[in-house]
C-alpha cells in the first residue's frame, strides 16, 4: 500500500511539472507562425488569440502522450538512481509489479488523449479553418487595416488607406499601385466606396484623385485627373468553400467518406491513445539506470525510441494516404511490434540474473579472457 501511494503521488507530481514545461514550449512556438500569417495579411489580426487557443487544443493530444512517457521514465530512473529500486526488490516488489501501477496511472491519460484526439482537436481545427477561410473569402478592401499596406495576390495590386469607415464600405485617402505586363499605374484618391453591379461584380469607386501610368519598356508617362474612377476588386463568380481538411472532420464523417486522406487521419487519431499506453509501459524497462553512472545514455536511447516509434506511425499514415496500404492493414502492425519489444525488454530486465542472460554470458566470457584480474 505504501508503494502504491508513493508511486502514484510521485507520478502525478512529475506529470504536472512535465506537462507545464511541454505546454509552455508549445504555446510559445506555435504562435510564431500565426503572428507571421497575421503580418502577411493571411489572417485577421483581431483573431490572433482565438487562433492560438485553437492551435493549443490541437497539439494537446501529443503533449499528453509525451507527458506520460517522460513522467514514467523520470520516476523509474530516479528510483534506480537513488537505490530505491533495490529496497523495493528486497521487499518483494519485482519489476513486473510496476505494470499494474503504471496501467492505473496510464488509464486516465489514454482516455483523455482519446477524447482530445477524436473530438476536441477536430473541433478546434474546424473552427480554426473557419476563421482563416472566412477571412480569405472577404474582399480585398475588407482585409485592409488602416495605415497598413496590403498586397493582393490575385492581380499584383498594393493598396494603402488612411482610414476605413465602421461598415468597411467607405475608405479615405487611398493609394493603389498596380503592376501588369511591364506597365505600372498609381492611383491616389481622396475617398472611395465599394459598389456592386447587377452581375455581382464588386468595384472600388474612388473620388477626386489622380492616376499615373508608366510603361517600363517605352518610358512613357501619363497623368490623368478624375472625379470618379472605378477599379474591379471582386468578380461575381460564385466562390465555393474549400474542401474541409481531414483534420477538421469528425470521426463519423471520416468513416462515411473513406478517402485515403480521411483514413490516414483516422489512423493518426487511433494511434495516439495506443502510443500513450505503450510508451508508458516501455518506459519501465527503459528506466533502468546504474546508480554508479549517469543516466544521459538511458534518456538518449529512450528519446530515440520514442522518435522512431512516432516516425513509423507517420510512415504508416503516409502509406494509407498514398493508397499503398489499407487502413485495416496499416493501423496495427507498428503497435504490435512495439508491444513485442516491450515484452522482450521486460524479459531482459526480469531475467538479468539468469545464467543464460546475455549480460551474464558476457561477464563470464570476460572473466575467462582475463583470469588474473580481480573479480568483483
Amino acid at each position: 500500500m505504501i508503494f502504491k501511494r508513493a508511486l502514484q503521488r510521485e507520478l502525478l507530481s512529475t506529470a504536472g511539472a512535465v506537462f507545464t514545461i511541454l505546454f509552455t514550449i508549445a504555446i510559445t512556438v506555435k504562435p510564431v507562425k500565426i503572428l507571421g500569417m497575421a503580418a502577411n495579411g493571411q489572417v485577421n489580426s483581431d483573431d490572433i488569440f482565438i487562433l492560438i487557443g485553437f492551435t493549443a487544443l490541437g497539439v494537446l493530444p501529443l503533449i499528453l502522450v509525451l507527458t506520460g512517457y517522460i513522467s514514467v521514465l523520470m520516476v523509474i530512473s530516479r528510483s534506480y538512481q537513488d537505490s530505491e529500486m533495490v529496497v523495493w526488490s528486497a521487499s518483494g516488489v519485482s519489476l513486473s509489479y510496476w505494470i499494474p501501477q503504471i496501467l492505473r496511472f496510464a488509464t486516465p491519460f489514454c482516455l483523455i488523449t482519446a477524447l482530445l484526439a477524436f473530438f476536441v482537436a477536430p473541433w478546434a481545427n474546424f473552427h480554426k479553418s473557419a476563421y482563416t477561410d472566412r477571412f480569405e473569402q472577404r474582399s480585398d478592401i475588407s482585409k485592409i487595416s488602416p495605415g497598413k499596406f496590403y498586397a493582393s495576390a490575385s492581380n499584383g495590386r498594393v493598396v494603402f488607406v488612411e482610414g476605413v469607415a465602421g461598415d468597411l464600405s467607405k475608405i479615405k485617402n487611398i493609394f493603389v499601385t498596380t503592376a501588369k505586363n511591364n506597365n505600372h499605374s498609381v492611383v491616389i484618391a481622396k475617398d472611395g466606396e465599394t459598389v456592386m453591379d447587377k452581375s455581382g461584380d464588386k468595384f472600388l469607386i474612388m473620388h477626386q484623385g489622380r492616376r499615373y501610368d508608366v510603361a517600363s519598356d517605352e518610358g512613357a508617362f501619363q497623368l490623368m485627373k478624375f472625379d470618379r474612377y472605378g477599379v474591379l476588386i471582386d468578380t461575381g463568380e460564385k466562390k465555393l468553400m474549400p474542401d474541409k481538411e481531414a483534420e477538421s472532420l469528425t470521426v463519423s464523417a471520416l468513416w462515411e467518406n473513406q478517402t485515403p486522406d480521411n483514413m490516414a487521419e483516422l489512423l493518426r487519431r487511433v494511434s495516439l491513445p495506443l502510443m500513450c499506453l505503450l510508451l508508458m509501459l516501455v518506459a519501465v524497462p527503459l528506466g533502468y539506470v546504474n546508480p554508479r553512472s549517469g543516466r544521459s545514455a538511458n534518456f538518449l536511447f529512450a528519446l530515440f525510441l520514442c522518435v522512431l516509434y512516432y516516425n513509423f506511425v507517420q510512415v504508416s499514415q503516409a502509406w494509407v494516404a498514398q493508397s499503398q496500404f489499407s487502413f485495416a492493414f496499416a493501423w496495427w502492425p507498428i503497435h504490435f511490434l512495439f508491444l513485442l519489444l516491450i515484452v522482450l525488454l521486460f524479459s531482459w530486465r526480469l531475467k538479468v540474473n539468469s545464467r543464460y542472460h546475455p549480460a551474464q554470458l558476457w561477464i563470464k566470457l570476460v572473466r575467462q579472457v582475463s583470469p588474473n584480474k580481480s573479480r568483483f
